[in-house]
């Protein structure tokens, strides 16, 4: 069932939801939580149909904020509110309401999602696309205890980690950390089948790939370890290779869908480690409503420790060629001594994914 309001208020969009479920025939509420979806009329679809594919493991009301662009001076002095409420088959396993802002309303977006949030339920904002650097600092996302943005969407991906760090606030996360988890897993399951110490790291993607940065800085934090961040020609991450003093640990994905574990001393195998679609990543992200403090400490590690200072920054040498070398670890000549006498006491390092 849909319904089209236009010129509406919240209070209106209210009444539309209980005559329509009372149409249908399902007067009660059985949503978990709400999802509202920040984005412009281009990434709407795309947006909208992840999170109605997500409901069918989370039930939700989704609120899509759509702030429409006005295109001369005066439309700016005019505020209205459009809606679309859709109910039943048209909704799947919740119900959606597409919110179109004009004018000065635009700019006070929280004030219309408020009086439509779902009582004593958890909140969700994600940003698709153009999410503000500060999300916890947007009035939208101050109603959440969940904040979810993507940096692979941005134009400057590794600047915008950086800023992320800054302005991190717990319940933030973002969908290029969603997507390497299947990578955290499989790193530390390999970590556990050998008694070794990692002694280095190589973390090889795409140039321009926030996730591979993200992976890096875990291994790098969780390890302790100096990590190397190199550029292939993809699809997304391609390899990590680590180096233990018994011998290397390499997870190699060529294709984006099947990777291969070696681990000197076994035999090489062949693991699922496919590139997932937005959907199941929102569908991972609404599964805990806590902070993640594993996110957040990668995410602090900093970008910019992932190499030498001074060195190159996308994997290549001076002469255009293919670094494969990992460099010597970024610390001060103060804390590595400490870093050594630590590592001989405790000779096995190893991941712990949380």
């Amino acid at each position: 069932m849909k319904t089209d309001l236009t010129d509406t208020t919240a209070s209106k969009i209210n009444k539309a939801l209980v005559l329509g479920r009372r149409a249908i025939g399902t007067p009660a509420i059985g949503m978990v939580l709400t999802l509202v979806i920040v984005t412009d009329e281009e990434n709407a679809y795309d947006a909208l149909k992840a999170a109605s594919d997500a409901a069918h493991e989370h039930p939700s009301r989704t609120l899509v904020v759509i702030k429409r662009v006005s295109r001369s001076p005066r439309d700016r002095t005019k505020s209205r509110l459009d809606a679309e409420v859709r109910l039943g088959a048209d909704a799947g396993t919740g119900e959606t309401i597409v919110l179109r802002l004009y004018g000065d309303v635009v700019d006070h977006a929280q004030s219309v999602v408020l009086p439509l949030l779902l009582p004593d339920a958890p909140v969700v904002v994600w940003w698709p696309v153009n999410a503000p650097l500060d999300p916890a600092g947007d009035p939208l996302g101050a109603l959440a205890q969940r904040r979810v943005t993507d940096t692979y969407a941005c134009e400057e991906p590794v600047r915008e980690l950086s800023a992320r760090a800054e302005a991190y606030a717990p319940g933030d996360t973002d969908l290029s950390w969603t997507r390497i988890t299947p990578w955290r897993s499989m790193l530390a399951a390999a970590l556990d089948q050998v008694d070794c110490e990692v002694q280095s790291v190589e973390v090889e993607g795409e140039e321009y790939n926030p996730s591979c940065e993200l992976l890096a800085m875990w291994l790098a934090d969780r390890l302790d370890v100096p990590v190397r961040r190199t550029s292939s020609e993809g699809p997304g991450l391609t390899a990590v290779r680590m180096a233990t003093d018994c011998g290397p640990v390499v997870l190699d994905r060529a294709d984006g869908s099947l990777a291969t574990l070696s681990i000197k001393g076994q035999p090489s195998r062949a693991v699922a480690l496919k590139r997932r679609e937005t959907a199941e990543l929102i569908a991972e992200e609404l599964r805990r409503l806590d902070p993640d403090d594993t996110y957040a400490s990668a995410l602090r590690y900093g970008v910019n420790r992932l190499n030498t200072p001074g060195g190159p920054a996308d994997g290549k040498s001076g002469d255009g060629e293919e670094a494969v070398a990992v460099p010597a670890p970024v610390e001060t000549a103060a804390k590595a001594p400490a870093k050594k006498a630590a590592r001989e006491k405790a000779p096995v390092k190893k991941a712990a994914a949380k």
